[in-house]
């Protein structure tokens, strides 16, 4: 697909979905395999095969063809897709361009968080001008799954560079900034099927809601205080973030 349709395509204004930064990293990644600059390695390969397969899962066959029955089957498979993303990007084995990827294709799908790993009694609060839940809109279920064919065959072109004998060839990560004004939490497992959560706050002024200057270059995430404290020590996963 060339690169102004796929721009185009995810661009559009009816699509009620964060794609921006999912347009800027499958561009980037189109021109990468072009130059035959992008080769995966052993780990993301496997990465990125797992995701495909999500990305290319075909729904239930079931005989109740009900309209609901269909919905909730499509929004079953973005929250698998989801799920699968945000555990290869958490695991911290893939290089920093997959991450960067991953991280796109799950802010992409953020809206199917409703029922990911943890729970939603551990994930953070909605912050801001947030609804009633007997008043939040539907997951946009079309536009998600209108993003699903050009994502598995940009994946598919990722995959077919790791071909056996094939030398891995990692491009470089481009580093990114952003200013988030609220606040982070952190979750974490203390135990079997239990889940907790924290505010970050910053270790010298004590403050919680920001805004914060997110830094990432691929292998660490940094938050900027407006105290002027910089910490990479927060605890928070890329998914998080």
């Amino acid at each position: 697909m060339p690169f102004r349709d796929v721009e185009q395509m995810l661009n559009t204004p009816a699509r009620p979905l964060s794609t921006r930064a999912l347009t800027r990293e499958s561009v980037r990644a189109r021109q990468l395999l072009a130059a035959g600059e992008w080769r995966l390695s052993p780990a993301d390969a496997k990465t990125v095969r797992a995701v495909l397969a999500r990305l290319t899962a075909p729904l239930p066959t079931r005989r109740d063809t009900a309209t609901r029955a269909r919905e909730t089957d499509r929004d079953r498979r973005l929250q698998r897709i989801l799920r699968t993303t945000v555990h290869h990007l958490d695991a911290g084995t893939v290089s920093p361009s997959v991450a960067t990827l991953l991280a796109a294709v799950a802010r992409a799908l953020l809206p199917w968080h409703a029922t990911p790993n943890p729970p939603p009694a551990a994930a953070a609060p909605r912050y801001g001008s947030a609804s009633k839940p007997t008043e939040r809109a539907a997951p946009p279920t079309a536009a998600g799954e209108a993003l699903l064919p050009h994502l598995a065959a940009l994946f598919t072109a990722l995959a077919a560079t790791s071909a056996p004998g094939a030398v891995p060839l990692t491009p470089p990560a481009e580093s990114w900034q952003a200013r988030y004004a609220g606040r982070f939490r952190h979750c974490t497992r203390p135990a079997p099927d239990v889940w907790a959560a924290e505010t970050v706050g910053c270790p010298e002024c004590g403050g919680q809601d920001g805004p914060w200057t997110v830094t990432c270059d691929g292998h660490r995430v940094t938050l900027g205080c407006p105290c002027g404290t910089v910490m990479s020590e927060h605890g928070l996963a890329f998914s998080e973030i």
